[in-house]
C-alpha cells in the first residue's frame, strides 16, 4: 500500500508544529516564574507565563474540575481523528487544505501534550496595549490551530465563489 503524499504532509507540518510548540512552552515552564513577564515589546507584546485550565480565551475554566478533565482528554483525539477522515477527502494536489487541516492537527497535539503532563496549557504570547486591552495569552499551538482555520474558512469562500461564478457563466 503506497502512503499519499498528503498523510507525509500531515505527519512532517504537524510534527514540526508540535516540535516548536513544545521547545517554546519547555523554555518558558523551566525559564519564568508563573505570572512573570518580560516585555518584547514595551506595553504591546510580551512573554508571560499563564497556566490555562480551560480552553481558549479560558473557556470552560469555571466547570466542575471533572468535567473539564474528562472534556480536555476526550476531545482532542476525537478532533483529530474527523481532521484525518476529512483528510482522507482531500485530494493530495490541494496542498493548501492538507497544510491547514495539518497545522489544525498539530495544534491540537501540542495542547493534548499539556493537558496529558500538567492538567493545563502553557500559554505566553501576550498581546495588549498598555492596560487598556488585552488579548488573552496564546502558544504556538493556539496560533496553528487559529491559522489552520482561517486558511480553511479562506479556502471555502474562494472556492465557493468561484462555483457561483461558474454556475453563473454556464447559466449564461
Amino acid at each position: 500500500m503506497k502512503l499519499e503524499s498528503k498523510y507525509l504532509v500531515l505527519a512532517t507540518f504537524a510534527g514540526f508544529l508540535v516540535a516548536l510548540d513544545q521547545i517554546t512552552k519547555i523554555y518558558v515552564h523551566a525559564n519564568f516564574g508563573l505570572g512573570e513577564t518580560f516585555p518584547v515589546i514595551q506595553d504591546i507584546f510580551h512573554i508571560t507565563y499563564v497556566r490555562n485550565i480551560g480552553a481558549a480565551f479560558g473557556i470552560f475554566r469555571e466547570m466542575p474540575e471533572g468535567f473539564r478533565d474528562a472534556f480536555f482528554k476526550s476531545m482532542p483525539p476525537i478532533a483529530m481523528g474527523i481532521i484525518v477522515y476529512m483528510l482522507k477527502g482531500v485530494p493530495n494536489t490541494d496542498r493548501w487544505q492538507v497544510f491547514a487541516l495539518s497545522a489544525i492537527f498539530g495544534g491540537a497535539v501540542g495542547n493534548y501534550i499539556d493537558r496529558l503532563r500538567f492538567g493545563y496549557v502553557i500559554d505566553f504570547l501576550d498581546v495588549h496595549y498598555k492596560d487598556s486591552w488585552s488579548y488573552p495569552a496564546f502558544n504556538v499551538a493556539d496560533s496553528a490551530i487559529v491559522g489552520g482555520v482561517i486558511l480553511l474558512l479562506v479556502l471555502m469562500t474562494v472556492r465557493d465563489r468561484a462555483e457561483k461564478k461558474a454556475r453563473l457563466q454556464a447559466g449564461a
